[in-house]
This record gives C-alpha cells, sequence and structure tokens, in this order.
C-alpha cells in the first residue's frame, strides 16, 4: 500500500494538471460550447450567460478545493497536519462545495420547473446529491481532523 508521504508527490501532479485543464474549460471551453449552442438554438440563446456564468462558477468552486488540498499537501509533507492550519483549509474546501451546492440546487429548481422530459431533472438530482454526500462527508472529516489535532496537541502537552 502506498504511504500518505509517497502519495503527494503524484498528488501534486494530478493537482496541477487538473487546475491546468479547469483553466482551459473556464476561458475556452465553457464560453465557447454556449457560444455555440446559442448559435445552433437561437431560442434558448437568452441562456448563454446564465449558463456560462454558473459552469464557470462550478470550476471556480473546484479550483478552490484543488488550491486547499495542495495546501493541505503541503502540510502533510512539513508534518504539521494535525495544525490549526489545517483546518482553515478544510473549511474553504467545505465552504466551496456549499457554494457549488447551493448554485446546482438553483440550477436544478430552475430546470425542474421548466422541464418537459424527466431526465435532465433526475441527472441534476442525482449530481445535487452527490455533492451534498461529499459536502457531508468533508464535515464528518474536518470533525476527525480536529478530534486528532487536539488528541495530538493533547499529548504534546503530555511528552
Amino acid at each position: 500500500m502506498i504511504t500518505g508521504q509517497r502519495a503527494v508527490a503524484p498528488l501534486r501532479v494530478f493537482l496541477v494538471l487538473l487546475f491546468g485543464v479547469l483553466v482551459l474549460f473556464q476561458t475556452m471551453s465553457l464560453p465557447g460550447q454556449f457560444a455555440h449552442m446559442a448559435r445552433q438554438d437561437p431560442e434558448m440563446a437568452y441562456l448563454r450567460w446564465p449558463a456560462t456564468a454558473v459552469s464557470v462558477f462550478w470550476v471556480l468552486c473546484v479550483q478552490v478545493v484543488v488550491v486547499a488540498t495542495w495546501h493541505l499537501l503541503t502540510l502533510v509533507k512539513k508534518d504539521r497536519i494535525f495544525t490549526e492550519a489545517s483546518l482553515r483549509w478544510v473549511d474553504a474546501i467545505v465552504w466551496a462545495i456549499l457554494a457549488g451546492w447551493v448554485a446546482l440546487a438553483g440550477v436544478f429548481l430552475y430546470v425542474g420547473f421548466n422541464a418537459e422530459d424527466p431526465g435532465l431533472p433526475l441527472l441534476l438530482f442525482l449530481a445535487l446529491i452527490g455533492v451534498a454526500v461529499l459536502g457531508l462527508l468533508m464535515v464528518v472529516m474536518r470533525t476527525l481532523l480536529r478530534q486528532a489535532t487536539t488528541l495530538r496537541s493533547d499529548l504534546e502537552q503530555v511528552i
């Protein structure tokens, strides 16, 4: 099994790649896709800018998670993960997930009330539940990190 210290370097490589792809999506792919869709279906062109804004916002939320994860990896590497500093980065992840979930809930409600077919609302509902599970899992992980941090600081005071 790969140890935590050995996983840091490859994870950082993948985080850099992910961040680069996200920037590409944010600046080129998503705006271009919605512009193309507006040209192809003029009746839905009014959704171009709202869809672009929401999609770019979701990418921004993922970028916040990537940056916070990078900082947490730095703390792991320095053996400082069980400190108060790590909780701030986990909080950033939780808030980014919450912000993305709220935007997703808004999209779900808009699509749900305007859809003629149940397929897309069901897919959005699945995504809504998945993001909620991820966010709640991060809250639980934050609680575990808080307990481990408290335990470690208590142990350091005894020693």
